[in-house]
């Protein structure tokens, strides 16, 4: 807000800078404003106060969202440690087939973690309600993995709607069971965040942030950053596993490293390859330069229109003749002569208008930077008998991990 002040164009009394614009193209006394007190300043216009931008990387700023660059850095650990993992399989087992959803899925339960609750679990942590130690597997396995396993769980009365009046204990009690695992988990991590924060130690996390607003319930609090946690860490990890398997199933559709170095070289970035390429994964960067990768994003967008990572609705009678890609084939998205953003949306795979998906452009930037890394660091291909696409029930997470042989490029 200061900058809406500091840069305040002096005017009158009550009508504020009215009485100065008297040109009829108000533009060009904003330029000449801006000669003066910088491409960002404030006008009066009677009460209300104005903000003038006067060039585009201001606006840019204004306009996008960047609030994701206070968590940049967890990113950069993010594929720094995927990648040393997976370059330290390759050293130590080079014709093994590496799984990657056990390498790629702890790394991103702990991004998750630092950005709800402002740190990753380091060991294990001892839950009183339930009375044990847990690891941070274990963690992840009740935070995350029990949510669908409990959503995929038949309930026989569905078939017999006339004996809904009989109740199903078993399915009741496990999802009792999941829902207070979780509730007593959250709890623990909700508790040593506020233990941090109330000890002075600075703490940037959504946490904080539903501290600043309205006033919550313990009960609306421990949802509200779950629900975080649960998006980041699990959609995010079926759509990386099912791109890079679509990616090791037809290596000719690997060139996009290709792509990628010839637009780092365009733009004098560094190697994706290196520790230093802060350059290379800046979200915001990659965000600006989105036309220049649209092979990268047709691979996004493409894995998520064929696999969904929410739950499949059931089967649907169609009462006329409907064409179905059923082939991965990211082409289809770069048919047109022009690259067109909105193309990629009408899959409606983050949903649309104010119920839109929040995570949106978080999954756009890891799935993308992370595949960027991946594919320019190693060659990929399915290992043996992984050819299949069997999905789990109604959801799309792959029935059986990926396992894909690696081999670093020189």
């Amino acid at each position: 807000m200061s900058l809406f002040f500091f840069f305040l164009v002096p005017g009158l009394p009550v009508v504020g800078n009215l009485l100065q614009m008297k040109e009829k193209k108000p533009y060009k006394t904003f330029t000449n404003w801006a000669e003066t007190y910088g491409p960002i300043y404030s006008i009066r216009t009677g009460a209300s106060t104005v903000v003038v931008l006067n060039t585009a990387d201001v606006a840019l700023e204004i306009y996008i969202c960047i609030t994701h660059k206070r968590h940049r850095n967890h990113r950069y650990t993010l594929r720094d440690n995927v990648s040393s993992q997976l370059h330290a399989h390759v050293k130590k087992s080079p014709n093994e087939a590496v799984n990657f959803k056990k390498v790629f899925e702890p790394e991103l339960f702990g991004l998750s973690l630092k950005q709800a609750l402002g740190k990753n679990v380091e060991g294990s942590i001892y839950v009183e309600k339930l009375g044990t130690t847990l690891s941070r597997n274990e963690i992840n396995e009740i935070l995350v993995a029990d949510v669908p396993k409990g959503a995929t769980e038949t309930d026989w009365r569905d078939f017999f709607p006339y004996l809904r009046w009989i109740p199903s204990k078993n399915l009741e009690m496990k999802i009792q069971n999941i829902c207070f695992r979780r509730k007593a988990v959250m709890s623990v991590l909700i508790k040593e965040s506020i233990k941090r924060i109330a000890s002075g130690e600075e703490v940037n996390c959504f946490l904080v942030c539903l501290f600043c607003g309205e006033t919550l319930t313990t009960e609306q609090m421990t949802v509200s950053v779950w629900e975080w946690i649960l998006e980041a860490a699990d959609t995010t990890v079926v759509t990386m596993e099912w791109a890079i398997y679509e990616l090791a199933k037809d290596p000719k559709r690997q060139p996009t490293h290709i792509d990628i170095d010839r637009v780092f070289k365009m733009y004098n970035y560094r190697n994706v390859c290196t520790k230093k390429s802060k350059m290379l994964v800046d979200a915001t960067r990659l965000g600006r330069n989105t036309s220049q990768l649209p092979y990268l994003n047709a691979v996004f967008h493409e894995t998520l229109r064929k696999h969904s990572p929410v739950p499949v609705a059931l089967t649907k009678y169609v009462d006329e003749d409907t064409q179905l890609g059923e082939e991965w084939k990211p082409e289809r998205l770069l048919e047109k002569e022009k690259w067109d953003p909105m193309e990629s949306q009408k899959t409606m795979a983050f949903g649309a208008g104010k119920r839109a998906c929040a995570g949106s452009l978080q999954a756009m930037l890891i799935v993308c930077t992370t595949i960027g890394r991946l594919v320019q660091e190693f060659e990929w291909r399915l290992g043996e008998g992984d050819e299949k696409e069997d999905t789990a029930i109604f959801t799309n997470h792959k029935l059986h991990a990926l396992h894909a042989v690696i081999k670093p490029r020189n």
